[in-house]
């Protein structure tokens, strides 16, 4: 598996009494994970599944398992996969993204942030924060990147507000002549370096 060079087996991280870990994928966790990602795009997104913007989701080994500079993260309750998060090593494509964006973030030295979801009966619990968290310190140890960016449906419950609380809005389509896709893009600051010990795991309480 990939990701070792990188300090890939990233540590469980226990959630307070709440029974929550988050954690590295392993190839067992993919079955779960992937329920987590289609109930998500069928449910808030209400695109359902569309080969051209979700083939990560359907063979997210290949996608994020495999490359050495990506990552995919679960968060795990009382056996079961309530919430992922992801980062992926390319930027924007235009289209059908605004040319001026996928220049500001070209693949190779942007870490984009994507997947991250969680269960409407998990929500609340800091989930999302800490897996903000993580996949950007994983980011920073894969080495290379210098943005982090994401993007986001203002129209699922709950996102644009949890993102501008954490990021700096880069482009807000629905400004652009015509709405564009409706989405807003996202850079959010790099952060500082982390220590890293191999392949070792590390496990702190989460939140």
């Amino acid at each position: 598996m990939a990701g070792t060079a990188a300090g890939r087996a990233a540590a469980d991280r226990g959630h307070g009494d709440a029974g929550y870990v988050l954690r590295t994928a392993t190839a067992e966790d993919l079955g779960g994970a992937r329920a987590v990602m289609l109930d998500t795009v069928y449910r808030d997104l209400k695109s359902g599944y569309v080969p051209h913007w979700h083939a990560d989701i359907i063979d997210p080994r290949a996608a994020y398992l495999r490359p050495e500079r990506c990552t995919l993260l679960v968060v795990e309750h009382r056996g079961e996969i309530v919430a992922t998060g992801a980062v992926r090593d390319r930027g924007p494509q235009a289209p059908p993204n605004p040319p001026w964006v996928a220049e500001r973030f070209p693949s190779g030295t942007t870490a984009q942030l994507c997947r991250i979801y969680v269960r409407p009966e998990h929500r609340r619990h800091g989930l999302a924060r800490q897996l903000v968290r993580e996949l950007g310190e994983f980011a920073v140890r894969a080495g290379g990147y210098e943005a982090l960016y994401l993007h986001t449906d203002p129209a699922v419950p709950g996102a644009e507000p949890f993102w501008r609380s954490l990021a700096q809005e880069v482009c807000d389509e629905r400004a652009l002549p015509g709405g564009g896709q409706g989405i807003v893009h996202f850079e959010l600051p790099m952060p500082g370096a982390v220590a890293v010990s191999g392949a070792a795991a590390r496990t702190t309480p989460a939140g």
